[in-house]
């Protein structure tokens, strides 16, 4: 009977893992994608998560995107790419955003005390110090950008598993004069 206890427990592991759904990995629910949408997160396995807000528009027609992470302590995702694409919808990749800066804090830690790291890092992996650790991107593209497009944040392999990311659906809303997540 002891003997069956280690494999009993192996086995209701690895069945929490496969338990995992993706929701919503397409942003947009409707082909108009008419609907603002103030901001969206996204779930992953083992308590990791992204959120964005809508971007803010540039002179010239292009925008500056914000991702945030949240990885609980103990955990950590590694990136499968660098790249964070701005595609036609459900499309071929029309730009790359340029990474303007990427840090991470303690969740309990002031604001204003950040580590700057000067490119995507392969990984991310929570401080030791807080229950969750925030990574924060904040993404640029120059040129001017289409009507709708999406932007396809790197997918992640978190405890040997590749998973999905969100493909975050943008738009031009007039009324706004700005560009937005739409649904």
């Amino acid at each position: 009977m002891r003997a069956l206890l280690p494999l009993t427990a192996m086995l209701a592991l690895s069945a929490c893992g496969d338990s995992y759904k993706p929701v919503d990995v397409y942003m947009a629910a409707t082909p108009e994608c008419k609907d603002w949408q103030e901001g969206s997160r996204f779930d992953l396995p083992r308590g990791i998560s992204v959120s964005t807000t809508p971007p803010v528009t540039l002179e010239g027609g292009g925008a500056e995107f914000t991702f945030v992470y949240f990885v609980p302590r103990g955990q950590r995702a590694r990136f499968l790419s660098r790249d964070y694409n701005v595609t036609a919808p459900r499309g071929a990749v029309i730009a790359k955003a340029e990474l303007v800066t990427f840090y991470q804090r303690a969740i309990n830690s002031r604001a204003e005390i950040v580590d700057v790291i000067p490119k995507v890092p392969d990984m991310l992996v929570a401080g030791a110090t807080a229950d969750e650790t925030i990574w924060r991107v904040r993404l640029r593209v120059k040129d001017k950008l289409p009507e709708r497009f999406d932007v396809v944040p790197p997918a992640f392999e978190i405890a040997l598993t590749e998973y999905p990311m969100r493909t975050f659906t943008y738009r031009y809303f007039p009324e706004r004069k700005a560009y937005g997540l739409c649904r």
